[in-house]
């Protein structure tokens, strides 16, 4: 009888799901078991968790665009998102029975608009095509060829004909992704990038009366620029800084010029539709008896909020304000992280050149994405190449 090849996945976030059913699925053709461990009682925490705001998969821009989001990694990420794609993500999860749908942002959503029905569909799927899930498996390494874990007071040992490891980068780390794997790959030779809070918001120091008073209050409709850059959104103030996706997007280049310059100088526009000398006449006309708070709410339409920031930190002109950022959040704060495994350590299809047969995708891999769909992405694209390069299918 033949003997059946075995393929262990530590990690059972989206990454290491879609990897587990890739390979199921192309057990017909390439005779492959497929083993799925995770250390946590159950499965994709992170996943549910980012599918209360509504389980942003992807976008919906043209691919062009899309690949610029990866920044310095676009071009060595860009193999595996052509090879899995927005719109190839957007098929798989239709059949999962999500009805995806784009939003008018350019970001695409379950119609159900949370991960848990797609969830356990998705579960469904895996258990009929034969995965086999192992939860409450702590891996801690290697003994000789064989994987060790930890489970209750127990030490299991598996020896498979290949492993890919899926676990994760060191953001949240409560719902299972520590970065608690880095030594165990550095003392085999692989070279990690550290880790550092990506997608995060940034410490201010505001006054203990604006702090009070405005904390947990949102800017709607304002643009904050950086380094050239412009982004619309919104902003949350909150008693150490700021948070928000307009913020978010721009989070690795005020990184890391707080690494190299201590501080970052935000400006954000709270009224980006009008020019400066729009906003002068505006306010102009606005009546000479109004205080100056009464005629910047009556002539620009901004909130209390956005009034006070404009005492608070006054920027270059009427209607902006420049908001000095002195420190990122820490990872637990963070939506993501960058750093990871290093792609010199990679071979293009993602398996370990220290270790032959041991393949690395998702978030433990060095990119960093904002927010909008395309961290989910390039987990799911990192999977399937590998799973790709392992079943030759």
């Amino acid at each position: 009888m033949t003997n059946i090849p075995t393929l262990a996945i530590i990690g059972a976030g989206p990454a290491g799901l879609m990897a587990a059913e890739r390979v199921s699925a192309a057990a017909n053709a390439a005779g492959w078991r497929v083993d799925l461990y995770d250390r946590m009682p159950s499965v994709a925490r992170k996943f549910l968790m980012a599918g209360r705001g509504g389980l942003n998969l992807t976008h919906s821009e043209p691919f062009d665009r899309f690949v610029t989001r990866y920044g310095k990694r676009a071009q060595v990420l860009r193999p595996a998102l052509e090879a899995f794609s927005a719109r190839d993500l957007r098929a798989w999860a239709d059949g999962l029975a999500a009805d995806t749908f784009v939003g008018t942002s350019g970001r695409v959503f379950p119609k159900a608009m949370k991960a848990s029905p797609l969830l356990r569909a998705w579960l469904r799927r895996l258990e009929a095509q034969g995965v086999r899930l192992h939860t409450r498996h702590d891996w801690r390494g290697w003994e000789g060829d064989a994987l060790v874990f930890a489970h209750g007071d127990d030490t299991v040992r598996v020896t498979p004909d290949a492993t890919l490891l899926a676990l994760g980068g060191a953001s949240w780390p409560k719902l299972g992704a520590d970065g608690g794997w880095v030594d165990l790959l550095k003392a085999r030779g692989v070279e990690v990038a550290p880790f550092q809070p990506a997608n995060v918001g940034f410490h201010v120091g505001w006054s203990a009366l604006f702090a009070d008073k405005f904390a947990g209050e949102a800017l709607k409709n304002i643009a904050v620029k950086f380094g050239g850059r412009e982004v619309k959104g919104e902003l949350m103030l909150t008693r150490a800084g700021l948070e928000g996706g307009a913020i978010y997007a721009l989070s690795a280049a005020l990184r890391d010029a707080i690494h190299k310059d201590g501080h970052a100088d935000l400006v954000i526009d709270l009224r980006p539709d009008l020019t400066a000398d729009q906003a002068i006449n505006k306010l102009k006309r606005a009546s000479p008896k109004d205080s100056q708070s009464n005629r910047l709410r009556k002539a620009l339409n901004l909130s209390p909020a956005a009034i006070a920031l404009i005492h608070e930190k006054p920027g270059p002109d009427l209607k902006s304000v420049t908001v000095r950022l002195t420190a990122a959040q820490g990872l637990d704060r963070a939506i993501s992280s960058a750093g990871g495994i290093r792609f010199e350590s990679l071979t293009p299809d993602f398996e370990l050149k220290a270790l032959p047969g041991v393949y690395a995708v998702g978030e433990m891999l060095d990119w960093e994405a904002p927010t909008g769909g395309y961290l989910l992405q390039a987990c799911f694209s990192t999977a399937v190449a590998a799973s790709r390069a392992i079943t030759g299918k």
